[in-house]
């Protein structure tokens, strides 16, 4: 008797726990005993709606409308290239013009750093004098194919690009020279340091070391003290802030490497206005490609030293070049205005129509940049200009030459748009760029949409086991309390007790899901001299 109402009470603790409701939503939010399962999936859902916004912007969406602006757009700006720019034509007298812009710039230069006098000599010996940078003549004697002739194109600290800035920065901090000789053989000579240089160098780095060691202290203090994480930016800010001594000295280093850069445009101060310059950055980028492993062989690195070298092709005659550049530049600015414009008013037009007022416009289908439809109609347009340039300038050449074909690639040459054909291979490889990036993201969604049902179908297999176990449970409890009511009536019968005929009957009435009518002897009594009907 105990032992069996023991259970029972057992058994309803346990009914009452599992009587939690279980719910599986669209996201699979389910009550589980294992949060991280949880956590996963609200991770693969957040990825996957990232994913999807990144992917919406490299799909492109281009209609016939959009193609059909991009050709027009290509074709316009190929006529007005072929009226306005036509022929590209470079005298002697273009070539003298920007030598004396060259000159002119030297001296304005140097009056506005207070240097120099009426004399383009007196300007670039006091801005030698002034900027002096360490590895100028370390090349010297050293054995390594560089001559006082090409020896602006084999430093690299005298080229005006990027590359250029880095090597004058490797000078200035590690005193090493780095040239390029005309076979694009690299060689890296250590300049002349003296202890002042030493202290100049180590004394900013000794200082923005400790200051930012500092900044650092202070960030842990504050964060284990305030309990909270410091904000990205002011991280930065803070930091930018503790490398100021460092920042100095770069900036300086910039300064310098520059104001050397003007003092060599127009030549020494004994060739003033004439003699070897610097290389332009065009000759000086096409030199440091030759130079790397799979180029520096072919003979490139000596075909562009020639041309600094014996053709005189410094940064003053491709001042020329730069204009040119820049006429030829008009109709390709033309064109990419063009469709960026077009395609705004259009799509904005049609968002206004059917999201039925401003508010509702989606920006990111109408704004033209960061859009992979854009970038589609500018491919488009770029080489639908490129094909009627090109049309443009063999047919001009045909005619003016008389079908002579020696003379043909020199017209076809001076006629066709350079701008416009490298603005072209630009669009193709974004093009091929975005195309990788799409397919990359479409990969990336098929990974997580195979992690999320992974995912979804574990937690369905785990809430089947435990539905399955709570069935068993509850078929248990039945069994158990049927056999505990069926024991009380038997016990009642064997002994003649009615009170436990009885009892064993409320259980086995409550367990069937009804309501009884009496629990004891007495109650039964009561119930059959009143007029309510027996239910069975």
């Amino acid at each position: 008797m105990a032992d069996n109402s023991s259970n029972l009470q057992k058994k309803k603790a346990e009914k009452e726990h599992y009587s939690q409701e279980e719910v599986i939503s669209a996201e699979v939010h389910l009550n589980s005993d294992k949060p991280q399962v949880l956590s996963d999936l609200d991770e693969v859902n957040r990825k996957l709606q990232a994913v999807d916004s990144e992917l919406e912007r490299f799909t492109n969406s281009a209609d016939r409308t959009d193609y059909a602006i991009a050709v027009g757009s290509g074709i316009l700006a190929g006529l007005l290239d072929s009226v306005f720019v036509g022929e590209i034509k470079i005298t002697d007298n273009d070539v003298a013009l920007s030598h004396e812009q060259v000159n002119r710039f030297i001296q304005e230069y140097a009056d506005a750093r207070g240097l120099g006098g009426p004399r383009l000599k007196d300007a670039i010996s006091d801005l030698e004098k002034t900027f002096k940078v360490a590895q100028d003549n370390v090349w010297n004697g050293a054995g390594i194919s560089v001559s006082p002739k090409n020896h602006h194109l084999a430093d690299l600290a005298h080229h005006p690009t990027p590359l250029g800035l880095m090597a004058a920065l490797v000078v200035q901090f590690l005193r090493v020279g780095t040239f390029v000789n005309r076979n694009g053989e690299w060689h890296f000579i250590l300049v002349e340091t003296h202890p002042k240089d030493i202290i100049q160098i180590l004394v900013p780095v000794l200082l923005t070391g400790i200051l930012n060691w500092l900044v650092a202290i202070a960030e842990k203090r504050y964060e284990a003290e305030g309990e909270r994480e410091i904000p990205k930016i002011l991280r930065t800010v803070a930091h930018l802030a503790a490398s100021t001594p460092m920042l100095i000295e770069v900036a300086k280093c910039a300064d310098n490497w520059f104001g050397h850069l003007v003092s060599d445009m127009g030549g020494s101060k004994n060739t003033a206005g004439g003699g070897m310059g610097i290389p332009g950055i065009f000759l000086s980028l096409l030199y440091e490609i030759a130079s790397l492993p799979g180029l520096k062989n072919s003979g490139l690195p000596q075909f562009v030293n020639d041309l600094y070298q014996n053709k005189k092709l410094d940064l003053r005659h491709e001042v020329t070049l730069y204009k040119a550049a820049g006429k030829q530049m008009v109709p390709v600015v033309f064109n990419e205005v063009l469709v960026r414009l077009a395609y705004f008013i259009i799509h904005l037009v049609g968002e206004l129509n059917s999201q039925g007022g401003i508010e509702n416009v989606r920006w990111n289908k109408v704004v033209p940049f960061q859009n992979r439809t854009v970038d589609r109609m500018l491919t488009i347009s770029s080489m639908t200009f490129t094909v009627a340039d090109t049309a443009d300038a063999a047919i001009h050449a045909a005619i003016e030459t008389g079908g002579n074909w020696v003379l043909f690639s020199g017209k076809f040459v001076a006629r066709f748009n350079y701008v416009g054909a490298g603005r072209a291979a630009l669009a193709i490889v974004k093009e091929i760029s975005d195309e990788k990036k799409e397919t990359q993201l479409l990969h990336e969604k098929m990974l997580l949409s195979d992690q999320k049902a992974s995912l979804f179908l574990r937690q369905l297999q785990e809430f089947k086991a435990r539905l399955e176990e709570r069935v068993s449970n509850y078929l248990a409890e039945d069994i158990v309390e049927f056999m505990s009511g069926f024991d009380y009536m038997r016990q009642g019968l064997d002994s003649g007790d009615s009170d436990l005929v009885i009892h064993g009957n409320v259980i086995i009435q409550k367990v069937l899901g009804r309501e009884p009518q009496f629990s004891n002897q007495e109650e039964f009594d009561a119930l059959m001299e009143s007029d309510i009907p027996l239910t069975l």
